[in-house]
């Protein structure tokens, strides 16, 4: 009597990219296999699983962040990235969460990042600020009218439109407008500064590779440190937005103390060479950052 064999089970195909994956997930792209719609109470239950891991994940990366300097640099660069959030998406995540929230505190429409206090009487158009070069001239008035002149030119003709339409404002109009777009803008003069300062660390930190071998060289290294160190200085700035004044000056002298302990644990080196180097670092990196800030302010003036 022989017996009957049953057929061999048909290999299961990844619906997401096609690939054999007999087990629950895929080996190729890793979603899972079975993709009948859930029930309800299934739906549920996997948000809140992965919001709580993703809350818990969260609360422990902010927290190493801000009480550990250096620690997550020195975590991710040694291959332990699985507790912690990524360094680009902190850096995302609280770059939009600060302009979110300064942008909260800042809505009291007399509270604005350019104040109107100074303005002239009606009528006075006494220029702030003037630069005059080679038959260019740029002036801010007191009343925040911008008057430029420029050799004639048809490719400028915009510029001057968008600049007659912003003077037609009123005063107020012109604040609302310039904090409306500095808060528009500010994230992507935010992201800009990131590999900056990645930048001026590989520069500083280019000689000595045989006598620091366990240092950081690669660029890419360096632009973790460099999320990581502007994510601590977002959280930074949501703080000194919420907290009461008498607690702003502690905060201001764990930011000056942050960086430095931060370079020393991940760079290593003498004391000396730390401070020289956040120094000049920090030097050119604001000199960098006040361009940022005029060409966002400029942006949230012409384009907003």
């Amino acid at each position: 009597m022989t017996s009957a064999t049953s057929p061999a089970a048909p290999a299961r195909v990844c619906a997401n990219c096609g690939a054999v994956a007999p087990g629950s997930y895929c080996p190729d792209c890793g979603q899972e296999t079975r993709i009948e719609l859930p029930t309800v109470r299934a739906f549920m239950r996997d948000a809140a699983g992965r919001y709580v891991a993703l809350d818990g994940r969260s609360l422990r990366t902010v927290r190493d962040l801000l009480f550990r300097p250096g620690f997550l640099t020195r975590e991710y660069l040694a291959g332990r990235r699985r507790q912690y959030v990524r360094p680009g998406r902190l850096f995302l995540v609280l770059s939009l969460a600060m302009f979110a929230v300064l942008r909260i505190a800042n809505h009291d429409p007399s509270v604005q990042v350019i104040r109107g206090d100074d303005v002239a009487a009606p009528g006075s158009k006494a220029p702030q600020h003037a630069t005059q070069q080679d038959g260019f001239s740029f002036d801010v008035t007191s009343d925040l009218d911008i008057e430029l002149a420029t050799p004639r030119s048809a490719w400028l003709a915009p510029l001057h439109r968008d600049i007659d339409r912003y003077n037609a404002l009123t005063v107020a109009e012109k604040r609302r407008q310039i904090s409306a777009g500095l808060f528009r803008y500010g994230p992507y003069a935010a992201i800009a500064m990131l590999p900056v300062f990645a930048l001026l660390l590989k520069l500083s930190y280019a000689r000595r590779v045989r006598q620091y071998p366990n240092r950081p060289h690669r660029y890419a290294a360096h632009l973790v440190f460099s999320a990581y160190s502007h994510a601590f200085l977002f959280v930074l700035a949501i703080l000194f937005a919420v907290v009461p004044a008498w607690l702003q000056f502690p905060l201001f002298l764990w930011g000056a103390f942050y960086v430095p302990v931060s370079m020393k644990r991940v760079y290593g080196g003498r004391w000396s060479g730390v401070v020289a180097r956040t120094a000049v670092v920090g030097a050119i990196y604001f000199a960098v950052l006040v361009v940022a800030f005029v060409g966002t302010l400029i942006a949230a003036i012409l384009l907003s």
